[in-house]
């Protein structure tokens, strides 16, 4: 949570993208920066703005996040996009919960790639935003060939009187905590592991879309939503908590192809317990609690509706067990 002195002028936009070609306000300009891609704002992000809230406050100015986007892998490996786990979106919104209230975007291409690590820090960190001080992981390179690194950022910022902190591996029950092992654990349907590096449930956004509307003939009516290509999360059957104006709803829901009627592509259905409302056209969160199991292809819908009614129970109790979501 941010206090009031720490939260943006409401004026001043969240997220602010930077053009290189315009110089910024001077109101913008003089914050502490935490720097990293930040993709699913995990737990080891939220130590990066602990820091960086704590070197602001005694530096008596602001902490900003400052991030890339796109991902930089999607940028040098275009035919292999990264398993993105926050949209940019998401992102700005969990950065502002983790204590880093404006975050600053720089588009990511091969001309900003090229930008030697040197002018990086000096011309646009330092220069163009001022930056009172840097916060940075352990394992943060940036400018060309990568060549720029955490000892490089503290060298520059002793030179230009600022302080620079390097925040080492942050571990959760003896496992240091990464982007990649909760793309790992996702992928493997293991929802509950990435929620424990996460810090909270993993959750997707987006608008519900109508369907084939199996759902009402088969008694369980469906909120369906199409996720972002690029999303490897494991195909199957997950106990799930939905937002729906701003409340928590607990549900089941199945992602995948469909194999018993049309393996289709992938899509997210939602079956949301004791809820009749219309939803069609809605943008909702749909976090993931628990796995149940993998898709199937049954015989007959009656095989379907037992194993559906099973899921939903299961479901249920999963839900029972785990501590209410706040809005």
């Amino acid at each position: 949570m941010t206090t009031e002195t720490e939260a943006a002028p409401r004026d001043e936009p969240a997220a602010l993208v930077l053009d290189l070609d315009k110089q910024l306000p001077g109101s913008l300009r003089g914050a502490v920066l935490a720097l990293g891609n930040f993709d699913g704002v995990h737990r080891g992000h939220a130590e990066l703005g602990r820091t960086a809230a704590a070197m602001a406050h005694g530096l008596g100015t602001r902490p900003a996040a400052f991030t890339f986007e796109p991902h930089p892998r999607s940028v040098f490996r275009p035919d292999q996009p990264v398993f993105r786990l926050t949209p940019p979106q998401l992102k700005v919104e969990l950065l502002a919960a983790i204590g880093l209230p404006r975050t600053f975007v720089l588009p990511f291409d091969l001309e900003t790639a090229a930008i030697p690590a040197e002018r990086f820090v000096d011309e646009l960190l330092v220069g163009r935003l001022g930056a009172a001080g840097l916060v940075c992981g352990y394992d943060f390179h940036f400018g060309k060939g990568r060549t720029g690194s955490p000892e490089m950022l503290q060298a520059h910022g002793l030179a230009a009187g600022i302080p620079v902190t390097v925040v080492p591996p942050y571990s959760w029950h003896g496992e240091p905590v990464s982007s990649t092992l909760i793309r790992v654990a996702l992928e493997e349907g293991d929802v509950a592991r990435a929620a424990e590096f996460l810090g909270h449930s993993w959750f997707v956004r987006g608008l519900v879309a109508h369907g084939d509307k199996r759902g009402r003939d088969l008694g369980y009516p469906t909120a369906n939503m199409h996720l972002a290509r690029d999303c490897k999360l494991r195909h199957g059957i997950y106990a799930v908590r939905m937002r729906i104006d701003g409340i928590w709803r607990d549900g089941v829901a199945s992602f995948g192809r469909r194999p018993t009627f049309d393996d289709g592509a992938p899509r997210l259905e939602t079956f949301v317990f004791d809820f009749s409302g219309d939803l069609y056209g809605r943008p909702v969160d749909v976090a993931f609690v628990g796995w149940l199991r993998g898709e199937a292809k049954f015989d007959s819908l009656e095989a379907l509706i037992a194993q559906m009614d099973a899921d939903s129970a299961r479901a249920r109790d999963i839900l029972a067990k785990t501590p209410p979501f706040l809005p």
